[in-house]
């Protein structure tokens, strides 16, 4: 039933590319923290090009003083924000993050858009539940056949 129910959907409403990666939290990134990954980079092609014990030893090390690196800059920037946020002005930046967070946990746990009977997209979750709503009252009342298993 479930699968009949997929199928149905799919054909119904279409399906979007679900790929969206999601992004790195580099908001804390400085340049020393870019130059030191950057030659960790150029470390790792070396190593790819040619597994030396030289060119293991150089990447092995330039890990290291990446990880360093971006362990003390992430410390370093929560650091001053927490400390900005314990201020009166860092008030509006606690709500704010509060509400960046709700609205990106809501985004990969709820349907984002579906496309109607017309193949218009719909994005409000009105619009959505009302076409799910649509949907599944034809379905149910019998004027669409699930499907066939012989």
């Amino acid at each position: 039933m479930a699968t009949c129910l997929r199928k149905v959907a799919v054909e119904e409403f279409g399906v979007t590319n679900g790929s969206r990666r999601e992004a790195k939290d580099t908001w804390w990134w400085n340049d020393e923290v870019q130059k030191v990954i950057r030659e960790k980079k150029d470390c790792f092609r070396c190593l790819y090009l040619d597994r030396s014990a030289a060119n293991r030893e150089k990447y092995k090390v330039a890990k290291k003083a990446a990880k360093r690196a971006v362990s003390e800059a992430r410390g370093r920037a929560y650091e001053d924000l927490y400390q900005r946020l314990n201020m009166k002005e860092g008030e509006r930046d606690i709500y704010k993050m509060a509400k960046f967070r709700e609205r990106k946990k809501r985004e990969f746990n709820e349907l984002k858009c579906i496309k109607d009977g017309e193949d218009q997209l719909l994005v409000k979750d009105e619009a959505i539940k009302r076409r799910w709503r649509e949907y599944f009252d034809n379905l149910y009342n019998g004027e669409h056949v699930l499907c066939a298993t012989y």
